[in-house]
């Protein structure tokens, strides 16, 4: 599914969100808008506000105008927004916003959002992701976790199982491609969101730790 488009319809009050809701199924919305399986609108409802996802602009357009139309027969004045999804920001933005133009400026983009993840790390209090480890003995997990800790890097450890927390997507990969050349043969790595026990496990200071994922 197509949804890189989003219009929020906020209608102010739950009851009339879901009366357009019912009044855009029976005006059978998708099928107004749609001409392939793959164009399909999907709408969906949270409180006053209603979201239609589409695959382009000029979708999003028309349903709004549809929208609209119904609002206008019962005297409700809704608001809107249009965003579109920027795939290098990871977030909903106003689709008239340029995206970057060059490398230089994607990747500027990109460390802003990994700096994103490393405040919301801090903020929430446990790291945002984290790089599992499976190995092939209970000796070799233990032996692993005992490195990673001598680091300064927070390490669950659960029978063959580690987990190690981490601030961001970027520190995540970077150090599951470490432990992938130094962790014992037969080791599996994969870089993840992060369950909360990561941080349980042992308390420290926010991300102290980042400096350990060179060498």
């Amino acid at each position: 599914m197509n949804d890189d488009w989003r219009l929020r319809v906020h209608m102010h009050e739950d009851g009339r969100a879901r009366a357009l809701t019912e009044q855009l199924d029976a005006t059978e919305l998708e099928h107004d808008l749609e001409n392939t399986f793959h164009d399909r609108v999907v709408v969906s409802v949270d409180g006053a506000e209603v979201f239609c996802y589409t695959g382009t602009r000029e979708q999003a357009e028309r349903a709004r105008e549809a929208i609209a139309s119904i609002a206008a027969k019962h005297g409700w004045q809704p608001d809107y927004e249009l965003r579109h999804w920027h795939p290098s920001a990871e977030e909903w933005e106003d689709p008239d916003a340029p995206l970057p133009a060059d490398a230089a400026g994607q990747a500027a983009e990109h460390a802003e959002l990994m700096e994103q993840e490393r405040e919301e790390s801090i903020e929430q209090g446990f790291p945002d992701f984290e790089v599992r480890v499976t190995c092939s003995s209970h000796r070799e997990t233990v032996e692993l976790a005992h490195t990673l800790r001598a680091e300064g890097l927070p390490c669950v450890q659960r029978w063959k199982y580690l987990l190690v927390g981490v601030a961001n997507e970027d520190d995540a990969n970077a150090l599951a491609a470490r432990l992938r050349d130094e962790a014992p043969a037969g080791c599996t790595v994969t870089a993840e969101g992060n369950l909360r026990d990561v941080y349980d496990e042992r308390p420290f200071s926010p991300f102290s730790f980042l400096g350990g994922l060179g060498g």
